[in-house]
């Protein structure tokens, strides 16, 4: 399984470097990663983590279309802030994970099922938010990446611990270069 998670990992990197600098092709990548990330996660009996990449195979299809399909008046899609509130977000991210983690502790022999739930639940906000191009997602992949690092570790899942350092500092660049991109599309507006 390492060499499969080392291939994830280098697919992993590219992706989001991409999504940092608003590429295009961090769609077609990421969907190698996740595909890979199936494997990996059934292995390691991270089930949440497995679901979640299921689902994140239809989402990168979905952001790889939206980002493609900019309304008429841009030529790319443009960085915005969600028309949800922060608070909303997180309110479905703690509702969503603690539903979750109880049905994974309660019916499943999950590994770690709470922090795996969380997890699985900030991460889909997370993806959402990135697949329509909303600020709010950064903020959303810090924090899902400080409790990726730790489940990956405790789970000898090395590789991908290293990815989500990795994640977690491309989180804080992709919120810094959004922002300023976003600020940057305010002035060419006016």
């Amino acid at each position: 399984m390492n060499w499969i998670e080392a291939i994830a990992t280098v697919f992993g990197i590219i992706a989001v470097w991409l999504v940092v600098r608003r590429h295009i092709l961090c769609w077609p990548a990421g969907l190698v990663q996740v595909t890979l990330y199936v494997w990996i996660f059934y292995q390691a009996k991270l089930y949440s983590d497995m679901i979640l990449h299921v689902i994140y195979i239809f989402l990168q299809i979905y952001g790889w279309y939206h980002w493609s399909h900019p309304d008429n008046k841009n030529k790319e899609l443009p960085v915005t802030r969600s028309a949800t509130p922060l608070w909303q977000w997180s309110g479905i991210v703690l509702v969503g994970a603690a539903i979750w983690g109880y049905l994974m502790a309660t019916y499943t022999d999950a590994a770690l099922p709470w922090p795996d739930a969380f997890i699985v639940v900030a991460s889909l906000v997370a993806q959402w938010l990135t697949a329509r191009k909303n600020l709010e997602s950064w903020l959303f992949w810090i924090v899902v990446n400080v409790v990726a690092i730790f489940v990956y570790w405790v789970k000898d899942l090395y590789f991908t611990t290293g990815l989500y350092v990795v994640f977690l500092v491309l989180a804080v660049l992709g919120y810094l270069e959004w922002r300023k991109a976003m600020q940057a599309q305010a002035v060419t507006a006016e």
